[in-house]
C-alpha cells in the first residue's frame, strides 16, 4: 500500500529519524537523491545548465546542496535567492562548489535547461509571492523539478489557491504527501520520484491521510473461486439500468459486471434493452436473488423506480448516474459513484467547489450518507464514513470517454456481490478499471467497451504477479 501523510506526521517522523543521525544527514540524503534525479532528467551533469529558485527553509537548503553536487560534476548552476533568509550552510557549500548566486532576476541570462523549485517547503502557505511568480514567468517553458512538492500548493488538502509551480517532475522525500495524490494539486506534480529517507518506521503509528492500492494489495483482495465453487456461491450481481433512450448504458454496465468475477449476472430493465444485452451477453439472465445491485446508468426517468425496486431486496447497491438523484438519506453498505457535477448536486454546492477540493467533498458525502463514495476524476477517490480515503493512480486521460463510468459501476457491483466490503470493492474496482484502460489504450484513444473487454486480462496479470501501478 502506498501511503500519503500530512505535514504534521512527516515533521514528527523527521524529528524522530534525525534524533539518531548526525546533524544534516537527512538533508544530505535528500540532496543526493535530488541531484541524481536532475542528472537523470538531463542525461548527465557536465556542461548542462541548471537554475535553482531558492526560498527560505529546508527545501531551499535541499536545492542548494543538490546544486553544489551538480556543480562539482561539471554543471553550470545558478541560484536565484528569493528570500532574505537562506539556508546558510547550503549556500556556502553551493558557492564553494562553483555555483553562482544572486538575488537579482535580471542578472540571470538565458539557456537554462531545468529549473529547480526550492521556493516554498511543505510547511508553506498556498500561493506564491510576486518575485517568485516573476521568476517563473521569465523562464516559462523550461522544465521544472519541484523539491518535495510544487511550491504554492496546499500540501495537506490538495487545494490550489493562487499562483503555484507546475512541475514536470517532483522529487519527494521519505514518504508521499497528500498533495502528490489528491487533485487538483496532483496535476501540478508531474511525474513523482520518491527518495527514501527511512521515515516509515517512524510513521507506523500515524494513520495515513490517503492510501493508494498497489498490485500486491489488489492481488490480496481479489475474490477467487474455491475448489468447490458453483455459480451461486461465487456471487450474483444484478443490474437495473438502461432505457429506450440510453440502451447502451445498460449494455456497458452489464459488460463491466460480466467479466468473470462473479458466478452470475442478472439484468432487469426494458424488454427491448434486455434483448440487446442478451444478444451481447447470452449468459446473462433475468430477475432473481442477488448479492448486490447496480442501479442507474441510462435509467433516465425510471431510475427512481429502479432504485426503489432494488432497495426492497435488502442487498447492497451501487448507485450511479440518474439514480444518484434519488438517494434521500443514509444508505450504509452502499456505494455511490458520482462525478464532480453529480456530487455537487448531492451536496447542494457548485461543481467548481467540488473540483477545487474533491478530497474534502468526498469525505463529507461519505459521512453524510453513511456509505462509501467513489468520486470519479483524474485521481478517483474512494471515501468511507470513517474518513478513510483511497486514491486511484491507475488510468490514462483517454479514460474520460462516454460510458466508462457505466463499466466501472458494473465492475464495482460484481466485486461487491463476490464478497468484498464496499470500501474494498470500490477501490479495487477503480484500480482495475484504470489499469484496464491503460492497457486497452496502449498509448492511444479507447472506448468504454474496450475497457470492459480488457478487465479479465488485467485480473489474470495481477493474479500472476505481473503488471503494476505507480503514481
Amino acid at each position: 500500500m502506498l501511503h500519503a501523510h500530512t505535514v504534521a506526521d512527516v515533521r514528527r517522523a523527521e524529528a524522530l529519524a534525525m534524533a539518531g543521525l548526525p546533524d544534516g544527514a537527512l538533508m544530505q540524503r535528500a540532496a543526493a537523491g535530488l541531484a541524481t534525479a536532475i542528472t537523470d532528467l538531463l542525461g548527465g551533469a557536465y556542461g548542462h545548465r541548471v537554475l535553482l529558485l531558492v526560498g527560505s527553509g529546508d527545501n531551499g537548503g535541499d536545492a542548494l546542496w543538490a546544486g553544489a553536487r551538480l556543480a562539482r560534476r561539471g554543471a553550470r548552476v545558478e541560484a536565484l535567492l528569493l528570500s532574505e533568509r537562506i539556508h546558510e550552510e547550503g549556500l556556502a557549500a553551493f558557492r564553494a562548489s562553483g555555483g553562482l548566486a544572486t538575488d537579482v532576476l535580471d542578472d540571470l541570462g538565458d539557456g537554462q535547461e531545468v529549473l529547480v523549485d526550492g521556493i516554498v517547503g511543505i510547511g508553506g502557505r498556498p500561493g506564491l509571492r510576486p518575485d517568485a511568480v516573476a521568476a517563473l514567468e521569465r523562464f516559462a517553458g523550461v522544465p521544472v523539478v519541484a523539491v518535495d512538492v510544487p511550491s504554492g500548493v496546499d500540501v495537506d488538502t490538495g487545494r490550489l489557491a493562487g499562483p503555484h509551480v507546475t512541475a514536470d517532475l517532483t522529487v519527494t522525500f521519505g514518504t508521499h504527501k497528500v498533495a502528490h495524490l489528491a487533485d487538483p494539486a496532483s496535476l501540478a506534480c508531474g511525474a513523482l520520484h520518491l527518495v527514501e529517507l527511512d521515515l516509515e518506521p517512524h510513521l507506523v503509528h500515524a494513520d495515513p491521510a490517503l492510501e493508494a492500492l498497489q498490485p500486491d494489495d489488489v492481488r490480496a483482495l481479489l475474490p477467487r473461486p474455491s475448489v468447490d465453487a458453483q455459480k451461486y456461491t461465487r456471487g450474483v450481481v444484478g443490474v437495473r439500468a438502461g432505457s429506450g433512450t440510453y440502451p447502451g448504458a445498460a449494455l456497458l454496465a452489464v459488460s463491466g459486471a460480466n467479466t468473470g468475477l462473479v458466478g452470475m449476472v442478472r439484468y432487469v430493465g426494458p424488454e427491448q434493452v434486455a434483448d440487446t444485452v442478451r444478444a451481447a451477453h447470452p449468459e446473462v439472465v433475468g430477475d432473481g436473488r442477488v448479492q448486490a445491485w447496480v442501479v442507474g446508468p441510462g435509467g433516465g426517468d425510471d431510475a427512481g423506480d429502479m432504485l426503489v425496486e432494488a432497495r426492497a431486496d435488502g442487498a447492497p447497491v451501487v448507485v450511479d448516474a440518474d439514480a444518484l438523484r434519488h438517494v434521500d438519506g443514509p444508505v450504509p453498505g452502499w456505494v455511490l459513484t458520482p462525478h464532480a457535477g453529480e456530487l455537487a448536486a448531492l451536496l447542494g454546492v457548485e461543481r467548481a467547489a467540488v473540483e477545487a477540493a474533491p478530497l474534502e467533498h468526498a469525505r463529507e458525502a461519505a459521512r453524510r450518507w453513511d456509505c462509501v463514495v467513489l468520486l470519479k476524476g483524474h485521481h478517483t477517490l474512494v471515501a468511507d464514513p470513517s474518513g478513510r480515503v483511497r486514491v486511484t493512480t491507475t488510468g490514462v486521460p483517454w479514460l474520460a470517454t462516454a460510458g466508462a463510468g457505466d463499466v466501472l459501476s458494473g465492475l464495482v457491483g460484481a466485486l461487491l456481490a463476490a464478497g468484498l466490503e464496499p470500501y474494498d470493492a470500490a477501490s479495487v474496482g477503480s484500480w482495475l478499471h484504470g489499469a484496464a484502460a491503460t492497457e486497452a489504450a496502449d498509448g492511444g484513444p479507447l472506448t468504454a467497451s474496450r475497457v470492459a473487454v480488457q478487465i479479465p486480462r488485467v485480473v489474470r496479470e495481477v493474479l500472476a504477479g505481473l503488471g503494476g501501478s505507480t503514481p
